[in-house]
This record gives structure tokens, C-alpha cells and sequence, in this order.
């Protein structure tokens, strides 16, 4: 049992005591009172000693916990609030602590996850009219990436609740090359972001592969609490995505060794915000420099190397330089056929002049 609990407990117990004006609180009632309590309420039958009570008093008056408690000794031996209407509960906030709960507040309402779940979201609006009703607002000094616009992060607390509780699901799915939804029994077993994009991680009923769903493309869903939920065994979803960027693997997938050639002004950012965990500086040249990982061959590593456009060159795997100069190819020639046209209306001008 830790410490702090049994301690909240005592300090609960001794200010309802003393707020109760109906007794008279000897140091020995308050001992025994708070013995009984801890019995009631964790079963401990050991009971507290005078000392421990009288170092419970001497911080409850003290700034230490914030109560400074109005706690004085009537006649030599009882003890009572010298305010009436005292009680730990109403302890004020002191303006240290106001600052700092208001910086996390702060932080607190710029995570999208945050505003997922209800109760979270609510506790954070409650914690922050309640400072801001004892200080005057400040603004937020810090910012961070969100996008309020995407779909299906209303499903997050549901989904989240379901995967608690082993729950199959009726999902109605559309994938973007789909025609048509479609609905069908899931394992859910992992809620996934990847750049403010969320992702459910399941396992088909009729099928043992593991899934990655967009909740973005999720249409509708419903808990099948008759239907027996299957725990895909054998996976470890703290290590399960280790040697990825991104989400898109199979069970099946291994990491290969990519190796990649940054010029020099593309290093300093290469360095200092590495691409993936694994990442190792593996030679220095003069204009350019090499960098190993060792990922999964994916969509999303695919993009995260095409966003660097001309300033990095795949040296290998064979088959991930030939992905990424297939669509090179295809962007090139996106704006080939556009200054081919171009050029076939400037010759059409010319021809009608």
C-alpha cells in the first residue's frame, strides 16, 4: 500500500474531526478515530500511533502540502479549527501552483488526444475555469500540431473502451480503392497515430493477418459482446512497430538495411531529428552523407524519403531505389506532358497568327 494513500486517508479523517463542532477531539479520539477508518477502508487492523497523528497535525498546519491548516489545542487538550468554516478541501491554491497547473493546462489542450476522451477533455475545462477564476489568463507559449478536421476521432473513447474490454466489432469499412463499404467481425488490439492520423490495429475474424484500419474510413461500428474475442498471441505491440516508420507491416515483413546519401545542407536536419531510432551516420563526404536504417520497406518510408526531394539518393536495398526513382519518374513526368502541352497551344498560336 503506498504511503501517500494511507496519508490522504489520515489527513481526511483528522479534518473531518475537527470540522465536526458537535465533539470535543482529544488526541486519543483522533487516533482512534483514524484508526478505525484505515480498518474500514484498507483492512488494516495494525491501527497508528500518537506520533504518527501528531506529525499529521504538524503538516496539516504547515505550507508544506499547501493546507496551512488553522488547527489550535482548546483547554490544553482539545483539538478544533480556529475557522469554522476551515477544511483541507477548501484549501486555496497558492500562486506558484496556480502557474504552473495553468503551463499544463496549457500543454494539455494542444494533444488532439486529449480532446478524444470526454472525461479527460471535461476534467481539463473544469481545471481550467477554476484557475482562471483565481488568476488573470495568460496566453499559451507553446504550440502544438493538430488538425481538428479529421475524421473519425470521434470513435476513439468507443474503440478504446472496446480493445479494454476484449470486445469483437462489427465494423463497416471503406478503403479509399473501394467501391463499396464493407462489414465485417474485427479483433481490435491496438489504437495507433502516425502524423495525426489514427489507426485501429485488428484481426479479421475470417482471417489471421493483422490489419491496420483508418478510423477515417471507418463508417460505423458496434460491439458484439456474444461473439468470442480471439487474442492474436505472440505479439508484442511495444516492439511490434520498432523497425517501421509508420504502421503499414505484416507479421511477415523483416527489416532491411537502407542506407541513404543526404547532401550537406540536408545533414544538420538528418542529424538532429533522426528518421528512425536505428539511424547511424556510416560515412562522410566532402558534399554528401551516408546514413543507415534498419526498417520495413514501406508506404511511409517511401514518403518520408520523397519529401526530400533531390537532396537525398538511395543507395540501397536495389528494390527501395527502384520505388522511389519509378516515382520520381512519375512525378517528373506529371510536368513533362504539362510543358509538352504548352509548348504543341504556343505552336498552335503561332500557326493561327
Amino acid at each position: 500500500m503506498a504511503a501517500n494513500k494511507l496519508a490522504l486517508i489520515r489527513y481526511k479523517t483528522i479534518d473531518d474531526c475537527l470540522r465536526n463542532r458537535y465533539k470535543k477531539w482529544t488526541l486519543e479520539n483522533l487516533i482512534e478515530k483514524v484508526s478505525e477508518t484505515l480498518y474500514e477502508l484498507e483492512g488494516i487492523t495494525s491501527g497508528v500511533s500518537k506520533r504518527t497523528i501528531q506529525a499529521d497535525i504538524q503538516l496539516m498546519r504547515s505550507d508544506k502540502l499547501g493546507y496551512n491548516a488553522p488547527i489550535i489545542v482548546k483547554d490544553k487538550r482539545f483539538y478544533t479549527y480556529e475557522d469554522d468554516s476551515f477544511s483541507i478541501t477548501k484549501a486555496p491554491i497558492n500562486n506558484a501552483d496556480v502557474d504552473k497547473m495553468k503551463e499544463i493546462v496549457g500543454v494539455l489542450k494542444q494533444f488532439n488526444a486529449f480532446n478524444y476522451f470526454d472525461e479527460m477533455s471535461d476534467m481539463i475545462t473544469r481545471l481550467e475555469n477554476n484557475l482562471y477564476k483565481s488568476t488573470h489568463e495568460g496566453g499559451n507559449y507553446i504550440q502544438l500540431e493538430s488538425n481538428n478536421q479529421l475524421k473519425g476521432m470521434d470513435y476513439i473513447p468507443r474503440l478504446y473502451q472496446a480493445i479494454l474490454k476484449k470486445s469483437a466489432l462489427l465494423i463497416e469499412y471503406k478503403s479509399f480503392k473501394a467501391q463499396q463499404s464493407q462489414n465485417m467481425i474485427y479483433y481490435p488490439y491496438l489504437l495507433k497515430e502516425y502524423r495525426n492520423r489514427w489507426f485501429l490495429i485488428v484481426k479479421a475474424k475470417k482471417g489471421g493477418m493483422l490489419l491496420n484500419l483508418a478510423l477515417d474510413r471507418i463508417i460505423e461500428f458496434q460491439e458484439l459482446p456474444n461473439e468470442h474475442f480471439k487474442a492474436h498471441d505472440g505479439i508484442d505491440f511495444e516492439r511490434y512497430y520498432n523497425d517501421l516508420i509508420g504502421v503499414t507491416k505484416s507479421s511477415n515483413d523483416r527489416p532491411h538495411k537502407v542506407l541513404l546519401e543526404f547532401d550537406a545542407g540536408n545533414v544538420p536536419y538528418v542529424i538532429t531529428k533522426p528518421l528512425h531510432h536505428t539511424q547511424q551516420l556510416v560515412a562522410e563526404k566532402e558534399r554528401t552523407s551516408i546514413f543507415r536504417i534498419d526498417v520495413i520497406l514501406n508506404y511511409e518510408l517511401e514518403r518520408e524519403i520523397l519529401g526530400f526531394g533531390e537532396c537525398v539518393k538511395v543507395l540501397g536495398p536495389k528494390i527501395l531505389a527502384q520505388r522511389i526513382k519509378r516515382r520520381l519518374k512519375g512525378a517528373h513526368g506529371l510536368y513533362a506532358s504539362e510543358e509538352k502541352e504548352k509548348e504543341q497551344t504556343q505552336q498552335q498560336w503561332k500557326l493561327e497568327l
